[in-house]
């Protein structure tokens, strides 16, 4: 399947403890300046940051609408207490708005009612995508883990669907009941203080041995990489993706969408591109190394053509 349409950008839900003003503030900024088709809010992470954003969501969503952008509402991506179970139902029932699933949790009170599925959700074969489509899924943002091989084949058996792809942050890798990032410093989830809000791009960890490995950000579990596919963006649209996928990080989100923008629509190279990513998000080496099937904190070079035939970056 090829595309004659370059694919839409989405603004994937912030997964990091902001405080209110700061996560409306990024909003505001993102209707007014970036160019995005759709934004997708809510918390995703952790309940008890809800009441952060809470009071902004209303003036957020009508930001974000008279922008022109659509707005996706984000359930969380795991559930363990009546009380998160009550906030998806009442999510479910309450909102005129589509509704990201982002745990399997949400999937029976959205039966039969159109939904997206967000990458938290395994989603690694076409069976499974169909399955969810004749649930009323009809967008599916991909796991970031997946070999572009796999997107391609899921893509190509599944025709009734919009796919999605996660192109930029920090990757999504694993989500607990318990939470590490208080346990680091020195507290207990049911007692944290909010200490993830001290790190508003995830607190770094490092092996034994000092090597860069991972990110916390409160109970989820991130790459410490940013995934960066500028330079494959090519051929995600001509196998028929339907939306590239930003992850806000701390740092200025519009800038990134513009140079995401600019390569789908070919007015910037893909290596001019990579080359400024690098100096708007210097917090984080990028990677692309799931694309590629490779371990997911390499970088690939990007092949292009020269004047001596074939060459690497």
């Amino acid at each position: 399947m090829s595309r004659t349409v370059p694919p839409s950008l989405t603004m994937g839900p912030v997964y990091y403890l902001w405080d209110g003003p700061k996560w409306r503030d990024f909003h505001f900024r993102i209707a007014d300046e970036a160019p995005v088709d759709r934004v997708v809010i809510g918390e995703t992470v952790c309940s008890k940051r809800q009441h952060f954003i809470e009071p902004h969501i209303a003036e957020v969503i009508e930001r974000l609408e008279a922008a022109g952008k659509s707005v996706v509402l984000s359930t969380l991506s795991l559930v363990t207490l009546e009380r998160e179970s009550r906030q998806i139902r009442e999510l479910v029932s309450d909102s005129e708005h589509l509704i990201e699933a982002n745990d399997l949790s949400a999937l029976g009170l959205l039966n039969g009612r159109p939904h997206s599925i967000g990458p938290l959700v395994n989603v690694y074969n076409a069976a499974t995508a169909k399955l969810l489509a004749d649930r009323g899924a009809t967008a599916i943002c991909l796991p970031p883990e997946l070999p572009f091989a796999s997107v391609e084949k899921i893509i190509a058996d599944s025709p009734r669907i919009a796919f999605e792809v996660f192109a930029f942050g920090r990757m999504p890798l694993a989500i607990s009941a318990r939470c590490a990032h208080a346990r680091s410093k020195g507290r207990i989830k049911d007692n944290c203080q909010f200490v993830c809000g001290e790190d508003p791009d995830g607190l770094p960890v490092k092996t034994l041995d000092r090597q860069s490995f991972l990110a916390l950000n409160g109970v989820q579990t991130v790459s410490h990489t940013c995934q960066a596919l500028l330079g494959e963006l090519a051929s995600l649209s001509a196998c028929g993706v339907s939306a590239i996928r930003l992850s806000p990080q701390d740092c200025d989100m519009v800038a990134v969408a513009k140079l995401y923008r600019a390569v789908l629509d070919d007015t910037l190279d893909a290596d001019e591109a990579i080359a400024l990513l690098r100096e708007i998000y210097p917090m984080a080496p990028l990677s692309n190394g799931f694309h590629h099937a490779r371990e997911g904190a390499a970088w690939v070079a990007r092949a292009r053509n020269t004047a001596h035939g074939v060459g690497l970056d």
